[in-house]
């Protein structure tokens, strides 16, 4: 129960300080990306067709994706709640390790693979060059603190959005099902309720940074042997 505390208050209080950021907008649109990249990985491993991928300068996407109907829609359709969740996780994981190069590198390479393959409206084109720039300055930087904070700050806003996103979609799926999205998509493919879907995405969302937080503030470990003092038996 501990932990699920310091998540929440975690997460409330980094959506406060993201809020107040008065550039975070711009790096919002990663866990747009990532959602959407998600969409699509899942299209193609299914054998299915990725028309485009447009991102928006309100933080919303949207991927234009062919697949066979059948089960096939029920992956892609989840994809993109739970890849944009599960990418804060490993963001979280790298800090943990140190691995603060290795995690911009990846996030580059995924924007890169939309920017080339992917994405096809200009404001997302040109979002992603600058994102892309912005990276690779941060990777070569030679100051450590400040790739580290820009990394967090990555990190940070990644995990506030995955959970935001639940909640939205989740109120959205209760209010209006019809135009909540992947819940929607979901409901039609399966029957169950949008809603059902939302509050699936949100637990997901929460479990995940529930994990993310304890990559970033980890318990202290037990020690395997405890040694105690004592009077030793006469043989």
């Amino acid at each position: 129960m501990g932990r699920w505390i310091v998540t929440l208050a975690l997460l409330v209080g980094c959506f406060a300080l993201t809020e107040w950021l008065p550039f975070s907008p711009y790096f919002r649109n990663m866990d747009t990306m990532i959602h959407e990249f998600g969409h699509a990985a899942a299209t193609l491993l299914l054998s299915g067709e990725v028309q485009y991928i447009h991102l928006y300068e309100d933080h919303s996407g949207v991927t234009l994706s062919a697949v066979e109907s059948g089960w096939r829609l029920l992956p892609v359709s989840l994809s993109g709640y739970m890849t944009a969740s599960l990418f804060a996780v490993l963001l979280f994981a790298l800090h943990r390790h140190g691995q603060h190069r290795l995690g911009l590198a990846i996030v580059t390479v995924v924007a890169l693979v939309c920017l080339v393959l992917f994405v096809r409206n200009d404001f997302g084109t040109q979002w992603l060059l600058g994102f892309i720039g912005i990276n690779v300055v941060a990777f070569v930087l030679p100051i450590g603190f400040v790739r580290v904070a820009y990394y967090l700050l990555l990190a940070f806003l990644s995990l506030v959005e995955s959970v935001v996103g639940a909640i939205t979609i989740t109120i959205l799926a209760a209010t209006t099902p019809s135009g909540a999205g992947d819940a929607a998509n979901l409901a039609n493919a399966t029957g169950i309720p949008a809603i059902v879907w939302g509050v699936f995405f949100l637990l997901f969302a929460l479990w995940c940074a529930k994990r993310a937080i304890g990559h970033f503030l980890p318990r202290p470990k037990k020690p395997l042997f405890s040694k105690k003092r004592g009077v030793s038996p006469l043989s």
